[in-house]
């Protein structure tokens, strides 16, 4: 019974995934099971309502919340849940809405994870979609609607009974009524969940044939991963854990090893400081010798090139004037300008007044002067250089043969007291070689044994769904054993109606379910009541049907969203209003610790009663001074 009793869902973290961190919100009670009522306090605006949404989304929601601090900070969402008592991720990314989920066994920060198998999320009918596996896990895989339609139940029309938002708590369509076929879908998903649909005994043998058809598949692949992991001679869980955990402890003592040796070596070497003082001093000697010699060495090279070029313009000048006193200058005997006559020597044309130009002899006996004058410069600060360089070449030398010299001292001094060190390192390496082999041999084997084990509870969780459609089946053999539909909405109006009287509801009266599911008081339909009226009967005629899904071990995956349940319920401090309030979690408290148990209820609410302040798992502020400012703790603008 208690692996019949483990199908469904449960939530344990739920995870967003920043660029450079995370965000994180635990559902898990102090031993590691999912908490029966984790509340979700704190101001408005600060992502309670976002944490239920972002669960809704990971399990196929078509969209995800996109408030302005979401959508820079966070890039994927993991939620960690267990389906039918084993522990699975389901990853989406964030951005625009996927269509695809990730999937794979274990839980976040697990070692040694399974890659992950990408589910399609459209069509929900697909064998491999997201749907279709947590279906099966609520005992729900492949079931259709009715007779009259091949319409396959999705997974997101049974989050209709998991997921009260804020909008449905007042307004007047808490049934889908303004959408016709979603309130008639509404009424077939219940009918499901409570096995008292029409073609309930041929779905039953249905489900049986094909959940068969998976075991035997199942167990042929766990015979191949079985032959595998012997094969690889990993040892057992207990082994490679005991192999793993002192791989570890080696390769901790082998860095605290090398850093005490580290230090030691250093303690033992500090004899030596003046001598390494004084190589360092060699050493800083030697390369300014050597800096100093190749800068002469470059401005010799430079200013020889130079030198050369001074030199040729000393023998243009000196040919030009050579020139001049071999050759007669041309003289000019007529104006350039009107052609007039000129005598020679002119220096205006006596005609028109014009200027001159050509002719004559040309001086180039300063720009001669100035070159003989720069090449002399040169030469003698060339044959400066030329004779500095044999003295830096041999002070160089000598400072780093100085150097050479304070190093072999050094070394000479040390090697006694290094040399064990070097010896005690080198083993110290080789054990965290060897340590570091042996984690990963010890990972290697945890990942084959624990996949192997996936697919054990794979196959038992297969066995116990098989055994649970037959004794549905059993029972649905006589129509007498079988509860009709009247029956169960007999049964959820009765405890709608224990509900509303255990929150000392107003002038409770003729409180009731109609056929259709519609709740009733006063002989009224819920649309009459006030907004504050239609909070609480929401809240009742939701919990109503939960309660007695998870009683009558029906088909519902086990978990319930409420996001805002003193909506409307008046004023702060409202001596009324807080009464009911804590009725209402004095309420939900009682049955997760009663007929509830191994039920799971999570609530959004700005303030929870005192009395139920142990139930919160993350209070936000919405106060920079007082963390956690909100889901998203480091966007507090």
């Amino acid at each position: 019974m208690i692996g019949l009793r483990a199908h469904g869902i449960r939530l344990r973290r739920l995870r967003l995934h920043g660029g450079d961190r995370t965000y994180d919100v635990d559902f898990r009670a102090s031993d590691d099971s999912p908490r029966p009522l984790s509340v979700l306090a704190g101001a408005f605006s600060t992502g309670k309502t976002t944490i239920l949404e972002f669960v809704d989304y990971c399990l196929g929601a078509s969209d995800h919340p996109r408030h302005p601090e979401i959508m820079p900070k966070v890039k994927a969402a993991t939620l960690e849940v267990e389906l039918s008592g084993s522990p699975y991720l389901v990853e989406r990314t964030v951005g625009e809405p996927s269509m695809f989920a990730y999937v794979r066994p274990g839980r976040l920060d697990e070692l040694g994870a399974a890659p992950p198998v990408r589910r399609p999320l459209r069509p929900a009918g697909n064998p491999e979609s997201l749907s279709s596996m947590l279906l099966s896990h609520c005992k729900l895989q492949g079931v259709r609607l009715s007779q009259e339609t091949e319409d396959p139940l999705s997974f997101r029309d049974l989050m209709w009974l998991c997921f009260l938002p804020n909008e449905r708590l007042d307004d007047k369509d808490l049934l889908f009524e303004s959408v016709p076929m979603k309130h008639l879908k509404l009424r077939q998903v219940v009918d499901v969940v409570f096995d008292v649909h029409d073609d309930h005994s041929v779905e039953i043998g249905r489900r049986i044939r094909n959940l068969e058809a998976e075991l035997g598949a199942a167990r042929t692949a766990y015979r191949t991963a079985e032959q595998l992991v012997d094969e690889q001679r990993v040892g057992n869980r207990g082994d490679l854990e005991a192999l793993h955990h002192s791989a570890k402890d080696e390769l901790a003592e082998c860095a605290q090893a090398l850093a005490a040796l580290d230090t030691q070596a250093r303690a033992d070497t500090r004899f030596a400081e003046e001598l390494r003082e004084r190589h360092h001093a060699a050493a800083q000697e030697a390369r300014t010798a050597a800096a100093t010699l190749r800068d002469r060495e470059t401005q010799l090279q430079r200013m020889t090139t130079l030198r050369g070029t001074y030199a040729d313009d000393v023998s243009k000048w000196t040919m030009l004037a050579e020139a001049e006193r071999l050759f007669e200058p041309m003289r000019v005997t007529a104006c350039p300008s009107c052609l007039a006559p000129l005598a020679g020597g002119e220096s205006h044309c006596p005609a028109c007044r014009l200027p001159i130009t050509g002719g004559g002899a040309v001086d180039v006996s300063g720009e001669l002067r100035s070159a003989r004058t720069r090449l002399g410069e040169l030469t003698r600060y060339l044959e400066e250089l030329e004779a500095e360089l044999p003295g830096l070449r041999i002070e160089a030398e000598r400072a780093q043969e100085a150097e050479a010299r304070a190093a072999a001292e050094v070394d000479a001094m040390t090697a006694h007291a290094v040399t064990p060190y070097l010896a005690q390192r080198d083993a110290l390496a080789r054990r965290r070689e060897e340590a570091a082999a042996t984690l990963q041999r010890a990972v290697s084997g945890l990942r084959l044994v624990q996949s192997l084990e996936r697919r054990a509870n794979g196959i038992l969780q297969q066995m116990d769904q098989i055994a649970a459609h037959r004794e549905e089946l059993s029972a649905a053999g006589g129509q007498a054993r079988r509860a009709s539909r009247s029956a169960v909405v007999r049964r959820v109006g009765e405890r709608y109606r224990e509900i509303l009287a255990a929150w000392k509801y107003p002038k409770l009266a003729d409180a009731y379910l109609a056929e259709d599911l519609t709740p009733y008081m006063r002989g009224e339909p819920y649309t009459a009541a006030s907004s504050g009226g239609r909070t609480l009967i929401a809240l009742a005629w939701q919990l109503a049907l939960f309660e007695i899904a998870w009683e009558s071990r029906s088909s519902h995956p086990g978990f319930l969203l409420l996001d805002s349940p003193q909506k409307n319920l008046g004023v702060a401090g409202d001596l009324a209003d807080s009464q009911t309030i804590e009725r209402i979690y004095r309420h939900l408290e009682d049955w997760l610790a009663g007929r509830g148990v191994g039920a799971q209820i999570v609530v959004a609410d700005n303030a929870p009663p005192p009395a139920a302040a142990a139930d919160v798992i993350v209070r936000f502020t919405r106060r920079p001074d007082q963390p956690p400012y909100g889901l998203i703790d480091d966007e507090t603008g």
